[in-house]
């Protein structure tokens, strides 16, 4: 972080560029603690489920897959509200806070109702972090690289969700051995949830050394004070003379006025299809994925190892593309290359293939979602929406997205059961490809643009 000198000259470029780097790298701790989170429960689920006795209960296991995704949705349904209301810096402070008791608790308890309970909070961090991370890196962000910096929340979600498919691994003995397979058990999964608590901690105390989103201080007719750091030479005269910013944000009767028809819908159905493209359920139903295509419990850690590098490169790789390519361009990419990706995995499923050519075509999906559909969504969201309505929105449209990851869990092991793994992902190509139809003709290109531009063309 920047020193006195940035207070004495606003206009030093790499002081400020430097502080903005630092700030939105602080937010996007909650993406890293989201990714953790959201996919070390896979690798733990089989151990668990011999802890708690619910390996031969569907109804328990899904509760306990399920758990968090309910306290996403209350996160995400009142950070909107709380965000207009008390500043988006609190509100990251909060999640940290969640996230740490959850990892804490979550290996501690060994009841099974305290042990959902403890999911529960940590995914009601969940679902704060992913509203206010991407909505406050966007809101400090200048037009140029908005894009780029957005997408570093994205690059932390990976990162976390790599971090956990690696601990995960490291963790679990091998399960040929009757002694390790008893750790596994009584110890291993906890561990993998304890593991989050560093991370965790860390968000929490730097959370207090940023400063609270310059757009929030206008819209309650606040001086910037600390933000000045972010808005002095980086912000556009545009962005910093915003004429939509007004004293007071909006609620959800004006959200849902017909003027923010057409925009709303564009976000929910941008949120929703990120979770019902499929891509996820590789993360959080890996167990089945892998052993349907022929591999054991130990290939399978492998597996999803080597899922968390390609998705972590092909991140990376959006970092760059996002701003040359645009959002629309990637967008469209990632519902169609999906849409044939998945078509041809259902075949293989079909024609039983098994083996290397399963796992490339799995890696194949997470690449792409990697590039395009991960990083983009947070983007667009944070994007699309007038300042006005911002934080509102952007709760509403992150609370239809888990809503879309609920309904997704629930019903992968049914129709799973019921389609088999031909017929599911089938399932999952046709929504892919209904969603490149509906945005080619609905989404527009974003980059480059300020946010009141945007709020021009777009409203």
């Amino acid at each position: 972080m920047c020193g006195t000198a940035c207070d004495n000259s606003l206009h030093t470029t790499s002081c400020n560029k430097g502080f903005l780097w630092f700030i939105c790298s602080v937010s996007a701790m909650g993406g890293l603690l989201f990714g953790y989170d959201w996919v070390v429960i896979g690798g733990a689920k089989p151990f668990y489920e011999l802890y708690f006795s619910i390996s031969d209960s569907p109804l328990l296991q899904g509760v306990a897959m399920s758990t968090a995704l309910v306290g996403c949705l209350i996160g995400a349904m009142v950070a909107g509200a709380a965000a207009d209301r008390y500043g988006r810096k609190p509100l990251l402070t909060l999640a940290a806070i969640l996230f740490t008791v959850s990892a804490i608790g979550t290996g501690l308890f060994n009841d099974f109702t305290l042990f959902n309970l403890a999911r529960f909070v940590g995914g009601v961090g969940i679902g704060v972090a992913s509203a206010l991370s991407p909505m406050y890196i966007a809101e400090v962000s200048p037009a140029e690289i908005r894009g780029r910096m957005v997408s570093l929340n994205q690059m932390t979600i990976v990162l976390g969700i790599l971090a956990a498919q690696v601990v995960n691994m490291l963790l679990a003995r091998d399960t040929s051995v009757t002694e390790n397979q008893t750790w596994n058990v009584e110890w291993g999964w906890r561990w993998m949830f304890w593991a989050e608590t560093l991370p965790a901690a860390l968000f929490l105390v730097m959370s207090f050394f940023i400063p609270e989103s310059p757009v929030f201080l206008k819209l309650k007719g606040l001086i910037p004070g600390s933000s000045q750091k972010v808005e002095g030479s980086m912000l556009s005269q545009q962005e910093k003379g915003a004429d939509g910013v007004t004293k007071k944000g909006a609620g959800l009767s004006e959200l849902f006025q017909h003027r923010y028809g057409k925009v709303l819908l564009l976000g929910l159905v941008i949120a929703v299809f990120q979770q019902w493209c499929g891509t996820n359920v590789i993360f959080n139903y890996a167990q089945e994925i892998f052993t349907g295509a022929g591999y054991d419990v130990d290939g399978m850690f492998i597996d999803i190892v080597i899922t968390g590098v390609a998705n972590v490169i092909f991140t990376i790789v959006a970092l760059y593309t996002i701003e040359k390519w645009g959002r629309r361009t990637l967008i469209l990419l990632g519902a169609g290359g999906l849409g044939l990706i998945y078509l041809t995995l259902g075949t293989c499923y079909f024609y039983e293939v098994k083996g290397v050519m399963m796992v490339m075509l799995v890696v194949a999906a997470i690449s792409v979602y990697a590039m395009t559909l991960g990083p983009v969504t947070w983007t667009l969201l944070a994007e699309i929406f007038p300042n006005r309505i911002r934080g509102v929105a952007m709760a509403t449209c992150t609370f239809a997205l888990w809503v879309g990851c609920c309904t997704l869990t629930f019903s992968f092991p049914s129709m799973n059961a019921a389609l088999g793994s031909s017929g599911t992902f089938w399932i999952y190509s046709t929504i892919c490809l209904c969603a490149f139809i509906f945005l080619y003709r609905r989404c527009p290109e974003t980059k480059g643009k300020s946010l009141e531009e945007l709020e021009k063309s777009i409203v």
